[in-house]
């Protein structure tokens, strides 16, 4: 059966969603070579699944559901800025099932950020991705425009 992008539905995570939550967001720590020696450890990912039910928490979690199976997730939270009244919303991870990618399914995700931003009232959604990730700029290109910022980081004990 061929694929056709309407059906497929964003919404917001739910408890059960968690053993396919996990198949795709170990899928997206391997894309980052976050696997095997230098994968996340367990904590993280618990604590980080719990956050998206926690009301005091600003992180969210959308999937993308089709024909049953969730095809892709986007976590993405809130914060201030020195820049804006009304908060930003970063979109922290965006990952679709390799099998389904191009189909439109990240646009999906990303579309539906952004409404949900609008109607939570962000003044900007922005995100960061790797320079070689080529595929998924492609896509980045035409829905955002490319800031120019390089980013900087430290690690702390």
């Amino acid at each position: 059966m061929p694929f056709e992008p309407q059906t497929v539905t964003v919404r917001p995570a739910t408890r059960e969603d968690y053993p396919q939550w996990l198949t795709l967001w170990q899928g997206y720590n391997h894309f980052y070579g976050r696997s095997g020696p230098t994968a996340l450890p367990e904590a993280v990912t618990h604590v980080t699944w719990e956050r998206f039910f926690d009301v005091y928490e600003p992180m969210q979690c959308l999937v993308a559901e089709h024909n049953g199976k969730l095809a892709g997730l986007a976590h993405y939270l809130y914060h201030r800025s020195t820049l804006a009244i009304a908060p930003y919303c970063y979109l922290h991870d965006l990952f679709t099932d390799e099998a389904l990618r191009g189909q439109g399914i990240g646009r999906k995700l990303i579309d539906a950020v952004y409404a949900q931003a609008a109607n939570d009232g962000a003044a900007r959604v922005y995100w960061l991705t790797h320079e070689t990730n080529t595929t998924a700029r492609k896509l980045y290109d035409q829905m955002a425009e490319l800031s120019g910022f390089l980013v900087y980081r430290k690690n702390l004990p």
